[in-house]
């Protein structure tokens, strides 16, 4: 009998809610309890996953016993100061993106999880999406022959609203570390460790001053460039291109959890196409989740497939982005 994994999930907005529907799909996960800063609000949370313990403060959830993991869905700028707290206790950490607020505070973070051997990755669910793990080795085997440009898109229309989190400046928000961190993440999964050579973005902001819309380019070596584009003003088509020497790559709309991919190949002055189709239930986080699991059960203290130097990678990427943009926290 596999002994299950005991889940924790501190902060209880709606991705907090999505990632619980998605645990009960795996039969070796527990919602095993539930933090709000609302007693009442942990309570009704955790009696509609069926968690046996909800706790009124991040820091109760401490004292819960028999806690495997906690998954992390407070307002960005909460997410090193909560990360810390379970990390510095010994009790290994999932964190939704952005891991924190710049590479300074992933840094903290790092340190903390090495320092006390204990396991830290990034949600980055995306990753684990089957037809996006599926486009990404086609690439990595060479598929669609060198690869030159990425492109991909990421938006949606909100009203403005000045205390929610999209638009309140004090939570860490914009549509840069929201969303554009999905086009961000796409060019580094495909072009590697190695920052860009160079990089350039221009954005529009909000009357609570922060970014509207995100547009920029990354330059890298042997002629390879990756476009991002994200915005909280209009509804875009949330689709991906990878573009190599032999072919092409399209990631469907929503492309970050998309369940079909269309791979096309240049033959001459025609193309040969093939689609591949990848259904799953629920939203989709439970890839992520299962790899954390098998994670833990290996005992390792990080992923291999999102080591901690990613993270930090990407950090810098989204300083550097926000950096030429002129958006400051």
């Amino acid at each position: 009998m596999v002994t299950p994994i005991r889940w924790g999930i501190v902060g209880l907005g709606r991705i907090a809610h999505k990632f619980a529907d998605d645990l009960r799909l795996l039969p070796n996960a527990r919602l095993h309890a539930v933090a709000s800063t609302s007693l009442d609000r942990a309570r009704t949370f955790a009696n509609a996953y069926g968690a046996p313990h909800a706790y009124g403060s991040y820091a109760d959830m401490l004292q819960c016993p028999d806690l495997d993991v906690v998954y992390i869905a407070t307002p960005h700028v909460l997410h090193c100061e909560n990360a810390l707290l379970f990390l510095e206790n010994g009790i290994p950490v999932v964190c939704e993106k952005p891991l924190a607020m710049n590479r300074k505070e992933v840094e903290r973070m790092v340190h903390a999880a090495r320092r006390n051997r204990v396991f830290l990755m990034e949600a980055l669910w995306t990753r684990f999406i089957p037809a996006v793990d599926y486009a990404l080795a086609l690439a990595a085997q060479g598929e669609i022959g060198h690869i030159h440009t990425v492109k991909a898109d990421f938006g949606f229309h909100l009203p403005f609203d000045p205390d929610s989190r999209i638009f309140n400046k004090a939570l860490g928000a914009g549509s840069l570390l929201d969303i554009g961190i999905y086009p961000t993440l796409l060019a580094l999964l495909l072009f590697g460790k190695p920052m860009p050579e160079d990089v350039q973005a221009v954005a529009t902001y909000t009357a609570s001053e922060v970014d509207e819309s995100c547009v920029f380019t990354f330059q890298y070596p042997e002629k390879r460039l990756a476009l991002g584009h994200s915005t909280i003003a209009a509804n875009t088509p949330v689709e991906a291109w990878i573009h190599g020497t032999a072919g092409s790559i399209y990631l469907h709309p929503r492309w970050h959890h998309t369940q079909q991919v269309t791979v096309s190949h240049y033959e001459g002055n025609s193309e040969r196409k093939f689609d591949a189709k990848f259904p799953y239930p629920g939203w989709g986080y439970q890839f992520e989740a299962a790899h954390v699991m098998e994670c833990l059960e290996k005992q390792r203290l990080e992923s291999d497939l999102l080591p901690l130097d990613f993270s930090l990678n990407l950090a810098e990427t989204l300083d550097t982005i926000r950096e030429k943009i002129g958006l400051l926290y």
